[in-house]
């Protein structure tokens, strides 16, 4: 199939091509004040709660006030942030992509085998029929030659095997 290498190479370029454009963004944030003014706040938050966390994994205390960072490390750590999420989302979403294209593909190839499968069982019961409609027509004509003294003639299961009988005493 000439689609997978294709659509592996597609996402493998965008991956690619997204950190350039997270550096791009990382460069821009800065730039826009009103911009920059929600990321130094974004920053700040994300330095507040890193900082608790890392107290309380480490046993300190955490009602102690917590330092801001000042506003060139928090645009700058802000930007890292938006960088890093911007490629884990394009990552993210390139694997959801694959997932459900996967998924689809195995829906169909399961679709193919149960239609395969019911074609199989329909083929099974039409021979199943026409094995029980000659077994009738057998029974059918054995009983017309009952009725017509035809019945030596038409025994073949005794006939077939006296004739093997005889060929095989011939020997």
């Amino acid at each position: 199939m000439v689609v997978l290498p294709v659509v592996k190479l597609g996402t493998l370029a965008l991956k690619t091509l997204s950190k350039p454009i997270a550096n791009r963004l990382k460069h821009q944030a800065g730039r826009h004040p009103s911009f920059r003014q929600f990321i130094v706040s974004l920053a700040q938050a994300n330095h507040r709660l890193s900082t608790n966390l890392q107290r309380r994994l480490y046993g300190h205390a955490t009602d102690v006030e917590i330092r801001p960072l000042n506003e060139d490390k928090a645009v700058q750590a802000a930007a890292d942030l938006i960088g890093e999420v911007f490629i884990f989302s394009v990552g993210g979403a390139a694997v959801i992509f694959e997932v459900q294209r996967s998924a689809r593909s195995e829906a169909r190839k399961e679709e193919i085998r149960r239609q395969e499968l019911e074609a199989m069982k329909q083929k099974d019961e039409e021979l199943a029929n026409e094995v029980e409609r000659l077994k009738h027509k057998l029974e059918e004509l054995e009983n017309l030659a009952r009725g017509r003294g035809l019945t030596g003639v038409l025994n073949f299961k005794k006939s077939n095997v006296s004739a093997a009988d005889k060929s095989a005493s011939a020997i």
